[in-house]
């Protein structure tokens, strides 16, 4: 199994069905959102990572910042393109996306550091660090506890997360060169995921 390519088609096939053009989430990404801005200056460039169809984040965020959203999906991208003409978006995998250093003000990444491997994770977290300018923010969706799945049906196509927990998260965040401003858990059913906030050290 090659999980990247099972998320990419994954996300290919039901995109229209996670989310729809009118950006209505089950999320509260207004909420998550409202941690950060205060933190931003007007036209602060922004990288959001794993931004789907750019809705809602990347379209919230564009009227007032300069916006890079980063896909796996070709399908979520061409959307994200259509959507949000206001933002720049890559179809790219995070794993290997290179972008300009200490060039974002900050980076945000909902919910899709969790399909990646969970081994490639401490070292994106230290490419993020190295791409945030002195001072600037990561605000993301990481694990809560462990997690290694393969799910057969997911909206009506296979789908692949994996993650460890938030004690993990904070010691691969210390490492990488961040400053923990925070994390808090986010109930979701019977589990949850953590949201973190974390600055990169001057």
């Amino acid at each position: 199994m090659d999980p990247k390519k099972l998320v990419r088609e994954g996300y290919d096939a039901v995109s229209q069905r996670y989310r729809g053009d009118d950006g209505r989430s089950p999320y509260p990404y207004d909420d998550y959102l409202a941690e950060l801005v205060p933190l931003l200056a007007p036209g602060d460039p922004v990288l959001d990572l794993g931004c789907g169809c750019g809705l809602p984040v990347a379209g919230a965020l564009a009227a007032d910042y300069e916006v890079t959203g980063v896909d796996i999906s070709p399908v979520q991208v061409e959307r994200a393109r259509r959507l949000v003409p206001d933002a720049r978006f890559l179809c790219a995998d995070m794993g290997s996306l290179e972008v300009p250093e200490a060039h974002f003000a900050a980076v945000v990444s909902f919910y899709a550091l969790i399909h990646v491997p969970v081994e490639e994770h401490a070292g994106i977290l230290a490419k993020i660090r190295r791409w945030l300018r002195p001072g600037g923010h990561l605000l993301a969706i990481v694990g809560a506890e462990h997690l290694e799945e393969v799910a057969d049906e997911y909206l009506g196509a296979p789908m692949y997360w994996s993650h460890a927990d938030a004690a993990t998260y904070r010691t691969w965040l210390d490492e990488a060169g961040f400053e923990r401003c925070w994390d808090r858990f986010v109930p979701e059913g019977d589990s949850g995921h953590t949201l973190v906030l974390a600055r990169r050290r001057r």
